[in-house]
């Protein structure tokens, strides 16, 4: 998959120390996928959550934070649009942003 906005990872990680061994690993294997629907996601990553429009919530350093992805399966392309902390994560529209 070709991951896009990884700066927005990277900055995260600068701020959350703890988040950043935790992000780097995600992105790694989502660099290394090759998913084709969300239940290709689900097998791997048993509790992420599914939304419309292709968003999927990941949970990084032990559920701490939250990430949202809006995945393009066809093109291969996943999309960072959020990356924050539960509280943070309550303030937005995950299926929106």
């Amino acid at each position: 998959m070709r991951v896009l906005a990884r700066p927005i990872l990277i900055q995260f990680g600068k701020r959350h120390k703890d988040a950043e061994q935790s992000i780097r690993a995600w992105y790694h294997e989502a660099k290394k996928a090759d998913w084709n629907n969300s239940n290709e996601i689900k097998e791997r990553y048993g509790t992420a959550s599914v939304l419309k429009k292709g968003r999927v919530i990941f949970n990084i350093c032990g559920n701490k934070y939250r990430l949202v992805v809006a995945i393009k399966y066809k093109p291969k392309i996943v999309y960072i649009r959020f990356i924050g902390t539960h509280k943070e994560y309550d303030t937005i529209d995950a299926e929106a942003i």
